[in-house]
């Protein structure tokens, strides 16, 4: 699946419920999580793993974001690393104690 104006491909995309309980409760969408995700805005992360999430886009590990909601609960999406087939399977929003 193509992804106009993305940096990579997320594949499908999944969300826990713990993730769509906490996006919900804050008044935040989840798609705009999902579109910071894709365009390369990682979020609350320090300037090592923003760095690794840049060079991932070019080696096809996995990508790692984390997003801090209104309401001071954490989202992580993570999308998997490539695959054997050369694409991306899955992209997960999820809370930290759901991982």
């Amino acid at each position: 699946m193509s992804q106009p104006n993305g940096k990579f491909e997320l594949g499908q995309q999944v969300a826990t419920p713990g993730a769509l309980r906490a996006i919900h409760q804050s008044g935040e969408s989840l798609l705009h999580l999902i579109s910071r995700h894709l365009c390369g805005d990682w979020g609350d992360l320090d300037a090592e793993d923003k760095k690794s999430n840049d060079a991932a886009l070019l080696d096809g590990s996995r990508i790692f974001s984390a997003y801090i909601l209104k309401t001071g609960e954490k989202i992580w999406v993570i999308t998997e690393a490539v695959g054997d087939d050369g694409t991306r399977a899955s992209t997960c929003a999820t809370t930290p104690d759901e991982y």
